[in-house]
Formats: structure tokens, sequence, C-alpha cells
């Protein structure tokens, strides 16, 4: 049954990649899918992570990154390709999930204009390990609302390869740990359908939930190769540090200290 479910899924995901300009509504995608318009919705989301209409607008905004850094259209034309009406609405669309609106997205792909960094604001810390088929290779890792890289996570870090990572000042709330690695010359992967392969590579951990009196937690984040079925990328965090830093270059890596064996928690991998 669920090769039959992930072949549904596929195939949507597939129409959705091949039909960005149109208006494909929940009934459009159930009827590709061949499922009742209900059960479709339920086992998307399993799949996936995510509703069918909250995927469908991170693949447009993906092909809308692709198209801002290597064409030269107008953002009127690319909102009207990806399949908006409204280019206001794309455009703060994009800017909340982007974290730059699409014309300072294509500038950073140039001048480099200077752009804000929100700093974390809590006081809990997660840490522990990453470890990634793609060796020698720098690793990302946030912790956002949803099980998506868009807007600005709560905290974030870079390692410059697998190993220990700590997430510092993590607020109160529920969050998903995300990660995600790519291979050196194949960075236009983030802003392309993912393929399997291990150019680009994703993990995912959680939702992890912070109370107020949390003071640390442990992860193991293992990666995987992307698949069809993770949302895209689309925050453009790598873009966003080089500007704000001036360097191409990601942050050193810390190492964490041990954890103290009896504030240790124990945090399930959703893969």
């Amino acid at each position: 049954m669920d090769e039959v479910i992930n072949a549904a899924v596929l195939r949507v995901v597939q129409s959705m990649q091949e039909n960005l300009g149109e208006q494909l509504t929940i009934d459009d995608m159930a009827r590709t899918a061949m499922f009742s318009k209900f059960h479709f919705s339920r086992v998307f989301q399993r799949v996936t992570g995510l509703s069918p209409g909250r995927f469908l607008s991170a693949v447009r905004l993906r092909e809308a990154k692709r198209l801002l850094s290597s064409t030269s259209l107008t953002v009127t034309d690319i909102s009207h390709r990806v399949g908006y009406s409204s280019v206001g609405t794309f455009s703060s669309r994009f800017t909340g999930s982007v974290g730059v609106s699409p014309t300072r997205y294509r500038q950073l792909h140039s001048v480099r204009p200077a752009v804000s960094v929100p700093a974390p604001t809590g006081t809990a810390t997660v840490l522990g390990r990453i470890s990634s088929p793609l060796r020698g290779t720098p690793v990302f890792a946030g912790l956002f609302p949803d099980r998506i890289l868009e807007g600005w996570p709560v905290s974030y870090t870079f390692v410059r390869e697998s190993g220990p990572f700590v997430l510092e000042n993590v607020p109160e709330g529920r969050w998903h740990l995300l990660a995600h690695a790519v291979a050196e010359g194949h960075e236009d992967a983030l802003n392309l359908p993912a393929t399997g392969d291990e150019a680009l590579c994703v993990g995912r951990l959680g939702p992890i939930t912070v109370h107020r009196d949390t003071e640390t937690l442990h992860a193991e984040v293992p990666l995987r190769p992307m698949t069809p079925f993770d949302p895209p990328v689309l925050l453009a965090l790598r873009e966003l540090l080089a500007a704000e830093h001036g360097v191409d270059e990601s942050p050193a890596p810390r190492t964490p200290a041990p954890i103290p064996a009896q504030r240790r928690a124990a945090l399930a991998v959703s893969r």
C-alpha cells in the first residue's frame, strides 16, 4: 500500500513541477493521485510533511529563486510564470519564505546588499551530532516552526562537516530541527527538483518541545539524499550570511560541552 501511496504522491509532485503557471486545485491534484480529495490531502501530508497547497507554494517559490538567479526576467514575468496573478502577493510570500524580497534576492548574487540577520532570543540549548554522507562538506542546521526550510530559524549553526553541533538561545516552543548539506559545485541543486542523489542531503528531527525551564536537549541528526517528497529549501541562508559577513565561507563550527547525564533528553528521529 505504501508503494501505491508514494507513487500517487510522486505523480502529484511531478504535476506541480510541470504546471507551475496553472491554477492547480486540490480537486485537480486528487484526480492526478486517483484518490478522493479528503484521502489525498491526508496521505500527501503524511508523506511530505506539508499540505498539498503549501507544498505547491514551496515548489513555485523554489522555481522563482532559480529564475531570479539565472535569468533576466522581470519580477512580474517570474511571478506569472510560477502561478501568481498578483505581483504583490508573490513578493510578500517570497520575502516571508526566502528572507528577502525578489529584487534583493537577485542582488545577493551580484552586489551583496547589507541584510539584517535576526539574533536568537531564547535560553535553551540543543546539541548533539550530525552525520552526513557528504564527507568534508559544510552542514547547516536550524530550528523552524514547521517541516520546511522557510522563514528565519529561531536558532541555527553551520558545521564544516559531520560531527558535533550546538544550537544556542533556543526559545520556548515546538520546533523542527532541519539540516541540509550541498556537495561542492552543486549549489544550484537547492533551486532544482530533488533527484535522490547525494548532491543535496537533508535531515529532520522533531518536533522538539522546549519548555520554559528547559536547559539542554540532545539530538542525533542523520542526513540522507533529498527526494521529491521532501519540501524544497526556500530560505536563502548562505546568500544572506555571505551578504551580512562579506565572505563566502561558513562560520567556524562550535564544539559543544559534554552533557550532564541527568539533563540529557533523547529525541526520536522523524524520517
